[in-house]
């Protein structure tokens, strides 16, 4: 299938607020981007002043992403994936990712940050092969976003539904999980979740403060997990190993550590739908 790229969903009548920090554009922030505004740097300057592991942790955030997105396509075979909270792109997204291994990857993305989804449009291109769709929804509508995903996606043939830094803006446990539930029964067997979440495990104990920070400076709120809560997005899948770890030490390779991984207060994990 040839392809272009596109964008739909949404009404796409939102304006860019840039007078309240954004997480989309403090997250490009810390990862040395230039997509954010200054109080995007200002309040991201002040969370890393409170805890200064924090650009540390959106590095290797971003890692685990490659990682992941290289075994799915690659040993997993998977060839379609579904990017809930895109984040504004940066070096190494998912489709690029996915289709350097596999060119007929088809990626729908899905954001409701209206400057993610400008820059959406104009850099998420695909390969001539494959498939690169946007999504204007919100992580709290997986229906919707099903809806709109069919009209890419084949959901009788398994899917990577990526969830990287999104279920902590969903502040309800109980709500959380709802939401995997719903995405996870839509898709075949064979299709795998990957998920990163804040904790204030492992280090993190620290980000208390920073944390509440954020909350009180900038949108959406947010929210940490124990890797026990975090655990429980993964009821009645099948952990890849090493399991439920710091993303910087899942599955890390030898020439981008140098040794034994960092420990960062951010789980990662990759699961298999049986």
């Amino acid at each position: 299938m040839t392809d272009t790229s596109s964008a739909s969903g949404g009404s796409g009548a939102q304006q860019v607020d840039g007078s309240v920090a954004h997480n989309a554009r403090v997250w490009n922030h810390w990862l040395g981007g230039k997509d954010n505004y200054a109080v995007d740097r200002q309040v991201g300057d002040h969370i890393a002043g409170m805890f200064p592991h924090i650009a540390d942790v959106a590095r290797h955030d971003r890692a685990f992403l490659r990682r992941a997105v290289r075994y799915l396509a690659g040993e997993a075979g998977i060839r379609q994936f579904l990017d809930i909270g895109t984040g504004l792109p940066t070096v190494d997204n998912t489709h690029e990712i996915a289709q350097r291994v596999t060119p007929d990857a088809r990626v729908v993305y899905v954001d409701n940050d209206p400057l993610v989804l400008v820059h959406a449009r104009a850099l998420l291109t695909s390969s001539p092969e494959g498939v690169t769709d946007y999504i204007d929804a919100d992580a709290r509508d997986p229906d919707e976003i099903l809806r709109s995903a069919e009209r890419t996606l084949d959901f009788t043939r398994p899917i990577g539904l990526m969830m990287l830094g999104v279920l902590n803006f969903v502040l309800d446990d109980d709500e959380a999980r709802r939401i995997v539930r719903r995405l996870m029964s839509a898709v075949p067997p064979g299709s795998h979740l990957a998920v990163t979440h804040p904790t204030l495990e492992m280090g993190g104990e620290v980000n208390v403060a920073a944390m509440r920070f954020w909350n009180e400076n900038a949108k959406p709120p947010i929210t940490a997990r124990t890797g026990a809560e975090i655990a429980r997005f993964f009821d009645g899948l099948e952990l890849l190993e090493p399991g439920l770890v710091a993303c910087s030490r899942w599955r890390p390779e030898p020439a981008d550590v140098g040794g034994e991984p960092p420990l960062v207060p951010q789980y990662g994990a990759l699961a298999r739908k049986p």
